[in-house]
């Protein structure tokens, strides 16, 4: 049939790696997700946040490089591994609901009316959780392809966005969030998976001296 050299309209690949007939695989799209916040502001529901999100940056890491020169050249190794900002843009809507979410973590963070800031890190702190979705919906529950949940989290900006006479685009809200770590879940789909500390074949931990490379 036709319909079989679907299968061929990939990369074709070396006998021993895979099946010639193996086809593609289907990506993830990037209009197919919902993102949720935990405990973000103080009013209840939060639902309004997710309906509202226009857009959402998945995480970047990035790990300080450490520089160990030596005879005639200069071995590198990672450092301290640290979480770049991401950003979600949200659509303001006419209720109010999303600016007074909105406007309530921010007054966590910091209370512009008595010019109070917060005791601790965890009066304020949030989580985010970020979920790829299958394209299901109503009867066909959706199914999560990927999960990241993103911890400690905290809005460092703002931004409410501007009006304008010269456009049909709805009021939007900016926020930049910072947090202190991230894990796909469950755990085993990626960052947060469990793997041995090993040099070479050999698990590593028991004191002996290692080798670099």
């Amino acid at each position: 049939m036709a319909v079989a050299s679907l299968t061929r309209m990939t990369v074709p690949l070396a006998s021993d790696q895979s099946a010639s007939n193996q086809g593609m695989l289907m990506p993830k799209l990037k209009y197919r997700f919902r993102v949720v916040f935990e405990n973000f502001g103080v009013s209840t529901p939060r639902t309004e946040l997710t309906k509202q999100v226009m857009d959402f940056k998945r995480p970047t890491v990035n790990f300080d490089p450490i520089v160990l020169p030596i005879y005639n050249s200069e071995l590198k190794l990672t450092g301290k591994a640290h979480w770049a900002d991401v950003t979600c843009n949200l659509r303001d809507d006419a209720s109010g609901a999303v600016s007074r979410l909105v406007g309530e973590q921010v007054q966590k963070q910091m209370d512009f009316l008595e010019m109070a800031s917060a005791a601790s890190g965890i009066d304020y702190k949030f989580t985010t959780r970020f979920e790829v979705l299958d394209g299901g919906n109503g009867t066909a529950t959706p199914n999560v392809l990927e999960t990241w949940e993103l911890y400690g989290c905290y809005l460092s900006s703002v931004d409410y966005g501007d009006a304008n006479y010269g456009t049909n685009d709805p009021m939007t809200i900016a926020l930049t969030i910072v947090y202190d770590n991230a894990n796909q879940t469950p755990n085993g789909t990626g960052i947060g998976t469990v793997i041995a500390r090993t040099v070479n074949d050999v698990v590593t931990g028991a004191g002996t001296a290692q080798s670099i490379q």
